[in-house]
């Protein structure tokens, strides 16, 4: 690279025009208002979602561990709060063809102790067998409590649509089980990835963003249509087996 080229101004195709300091920090302190906006009416929704009235739950609905059935009360492992993931599971299918999205979202919940510091359990309550699902959650490198609801998903999930993802907060008060909150598709809170591409010049590069012409957006079209799989698999697949770790769910 030549001299002249390291000091162009212009920026090539694709990228922001470049300005002064001065006129980036302008711009960026007047988008800084519309973040704190954001932050703030985010807080206001979170505090009506701690005013939402419950339901109670049975709480001896039963789910299969590692030991067997347990009763959902089991489940808080002596925790006030229980935060559920619910993952799809597709029966008698291989590791490559399991839910793109599950993957995608619950492979993102790692570090559990701070949950826990606020008397919060967090587990995922898959819809298949056990012992295919458990060795699902053990080729992906996942350590969360893991439970089978393949019998009862629909009694967890009264009168929803229990076939998709759900994540769904419950609070115990002694030995009675209420449901506070569920959501059935915004479960984005789950994936740090999504909050720091957004943050990034380029976005999640998918085509239904709002980006400027020129700009990379090859996620949702052709082979990379749904934006979680990869040479026909979910994309955290792939660094699990380049590590040698088996896919084989039936043994």
């Amino acid at each position: 690279m030549t001299d002249h080229e390291q000091n162009d101004p212009a920026p090539g195709a694709g990228l922001p025009p470049v300005v002064d300091r001065a006129t980036w920090r302008a711009a960026r302190d007047a988008l800084l208002a519309r973040e704190k906006a954001h932050t703030h009416e985010g807080d206001a929704i979170a505090a009506a979602r701690r005013r939402l009235p419950m339901v109670e739950v049975d709480a001896g609905i039963e789910v299969v561990g590692p030991g067997g059935p347990v009763t959902l009360l089991d489940v808080f492992d002596g925790r006030r709060q229980l935060v559920a993931y619910f993952h799809a599971w597709w029966p008698g299918r291989t590791a490559t063809e399991q839910c793109e999205g599950c993957t995608f979202f619950n492979s993102q919940v790692r570090e559990l102790s701070y949950l826990h510091s606020r008397d919060v359990t967090y587990a995922t309550f898959c819809k298949g067998p056990y012992p295919e699902s458990i060795r699902y959650r053990d080729f992906l490198g996942l350590d969360m409590p893991w439970y089978s609801v393949e019998r009862t998903a629909p009694q967890l999930l009264e009168g929803r649509d229990w076939q998709r993802h759900h994540l769904v907060c419950y609070v115990r008060d002694g030995g009675r089980v209420f449901e506070t909150y569920y959501t059935g598709g915004g479960v984005e809170v789950m994936t740090p990835t999504h909050g720091l591409l957004d943050m990034t010049v380029f976005g999640r590069q998918e085509l239904w963003e709002d980006s400027p012409d020129g700009w990379p957006r090859p996620w949702g079209d052709g082979e990379n249509s749904d934006g979680w799989r990869r040479d026909g698999r979910p994309i955290v697949q792939w660094a699990r087996l380049d590590a040698g770790h088996p896919d084989d769910l039936t043994r």
